[in-house]
């Protein structure tokens, strides 16, 4: 038997940063919002723990134990009592290192590949709680749709969306890592403040409005991504200049986010932004989209 999982990417519409906690932590208001790039995690029987990748950049995927996916069996194993004996394939499509959430996905797509391989039977609050344990992101990648995260992101409260938003996602050449970017913010922002979710864009989902979604998009993590990574700026410029409603970083980057009016606007804003030689690749996609979802192996979605 075989469990193939596919797992959505991410885009933070609002992602406002607090200080640093004692923990090494900041506290977050972020609202997530899953978009169709999706990565797909297939576990199979085998006599050891086994992790192998292929896709895009696959190359920079560690196949070894500091992969959330290899952690998450270990995990679910160890709960449960049993070796986490599994080959875990990882199909990737989502960025590496792109700020989309990308190991975070993998690592909820192997749990719940895992659990149905295994026949754990663990409930969703359960798979939630080793979710929170790998890391901020990972609870939202089995959930999907749109939350409000906060503490550090992994605490989740469901938000409504009402409509369909169109979106192009440009790549940089290389990643950004979060933790560096996480220093630089605070070294930038020595006295933030504490986060809190923006009433506004928060409407702007709830009715499906792009054009008020534009004006409510942010994230406190830009200027500290920029600085790290200059040329961003130039990739934002070339995608406002195409027509994007708006700009942002992704996360702690360096994909880059546009949010267009409709299908053909995205279209043509990836179209400038290949043309514009300021990224190495531009993908359109929408949101939101579901969390990990069985798709051979048994039907369930979480």
């Amino acid at each position: 038997m075989t469990v193939t999982v596919r797992v959505p990417a991410k885009v933070n519409v609002q992602l406002a940063v607090g200080p640093a906690r004692p923990d090494g932590f900041h506290d977050l208001a972020n609202v997530f919002l899953a978009v169709g790039l999706y990565d797909e995690v297939t576990a199979t029987p085998a006599d050891a723990l086994r992790i192998t990748c292929t896709g895009p950049d696959a190359d920079k995927v560690p196949l070894d134990r500091t992969n959330l996916a290899a952690r998450a069996a270990e995990l679910l194993a160890a709960r449960y009592g049993r070796s986490p004996d599994v080959h875990l394939h990882i199909a990737k499509d989502i960025p590496v290192a792109g700020g989309m959430a990308g190991g975070s996905a993998d690592g909820a797509a192997a749990l719940v590949a895992c659990d149905a391989l295994w026949g754990t039977g663990a409930s969703r609050e359960e798979l939630l709680e080793i979710c929170a344990e790998l890391g901020s992101d990972v609870p939202f990648s089995l959930v999907g749709g749109a939350a409000l995260g906060t503490g550090r992101g992994e605490r989740l409260t469901p938000l409504e969306v009402g409509g369909t938003f169109h979106w192009v996602f440009a790549a940089a050449d290389g990643g950004l890592s979060t933790p560096a970017v996480y220093a630089e913010f605070d070294r930038l922002t020595p006295h933030a403040g504490p986060p809190e979710a923006d009433p506004v864009l928060l409407a702007a989902l709830r009715t499906g409005d792009p054009f008020a979604l534009a004006g409510a998009l942010s994230n406190d993590l830009q200027p500290a991504a920029v600085s790290l990574r200059p040329s961003l700026k130039d990739t934002l410029a070339a995608g406002t200049k195409a027509g994007a409603l708006a700009a942002l970083v992704s996360g702690s980057g360096p994909t880059t986010a546009f949010l267009a009016e409709g299908a053909e606007a995205a279209r043509g804003i990836a179209e400038a932004l290949m043309a514009s030689g300021t990224c190495r690749s531009a993908r359109t996609a929408t949101s939101p989209a579901p969390g990990a979802t069985i798709v051979s192996g048994s039907a369930t979605s979480f």
